[in-house]
């Protein structure tokens, strides 16, 4: 459960701001809804609060949590896949739409990683920008510190 003026996350959107908590009569039934306000682009949108898990809205991560989001991003010993760009896109938009801030790094570890061996795609590029933007926004505020500080921090890891 959310309150008004809660932090939360919402897959693939980013981190946003529990506007509200209104309720709406929809079909003659009464539903209540988190009305959230993403922080990035000033989209608004209603989340039914009775469906909030299953879209997987939730808690900006613990500072502690941090550091496991950080551990990911510098695991080098993975393998990337062979599978061509496309299907790799899915498969990281996938990873990306489940809203788990561990997923999402850890498709910017591995673009990061496979940018070193061959140029990245327009698609790719893009969802790199993405998941840096989405998990820079999530660790600034679960750290309390500024956005550009926590870039730097993640553009050293891979540089």
């Amino acid at each position: 459960m959310f309150s008004q003026g809660d932090m939360a996350v919402y897959p693939a959107h980013g981190v946003g701001i529990i506007q509200a908590i209104e309720t709406q009569t929809i079909g003659g039934v009464d539903q209540s809804f988190y009305v959230m306000k993403i922080l990035d682009n000033d989209m608004t949108i209603m989340i039914p609060t009775s469906n909030s898990e299953n879209v997987g809205l939730r808690a900006i991560i613990s500072p502690k949590e941090v550091e496991n989001v950080l551990g990911i991003l510098m695991e080098r010993d993975i393998k990337i896949s062979s599978q061509t760009w496309n299907r790799r896109y899915r498969d990281y938009m996938d990873k990306i739409r489940t809203g788990s801030v561990f997923e999402v790094a850890a498709v910017l570890r591995d673009l990061y990683l496979l940018s070193d061996d061959k140029e990245l795609s327009y698609g790719e590029r893009k969802m790199m920008d993405t998941a840096k933007s989405l998990l820079i926004k999530e660790i600034s505020l679960a750290r309390n510190e500024d956005e550009k500080i926590i870039e730097k921090q993640v553009e050293k890891i891979f540089s």
